[in-house]
């Protein structure tokens, strides 16, 4: 799954949220680390809302709670990234 500009650049600018040390120093390792963990790209809110129940226990988390949790990452364009590490 090819990931584009925004989506990597998100996860570049924002990897220290997920894990304690930085993971790719360069945008094609980011993309690599993407690819190799099956990183997904969301549409919206409601998206990720129902990608996380399937994937996650989010039942009693408020929808600010699970948009803020380490392992999603705002794009910017509405879109959102979700890295299970």
């Amino acid at each position: 799954m090819p990931y584009d500009k925004k989506t990597v650049d998100a996860f570049l600018n924002n990897q220290l949220q997920l894990f304690p040390e930085k993971v790719a120093d360069s945008f094609e390792e980011a993309q690599e680390f993407l690819e190799d963990v099956c990183a997904v790209v969301l549409k919206n809110k409601k998206e990720v809302l129902e990608y996380l129940e399937d994937a996650m226990d989010i039942s009693g988390m408020s929808e600010d709670e699970v948009l803020s949790a380490s392992e999603v990452f705002e794009i910017g364009d509405g879109r959102y990234l979700v890295v299970e590490g």
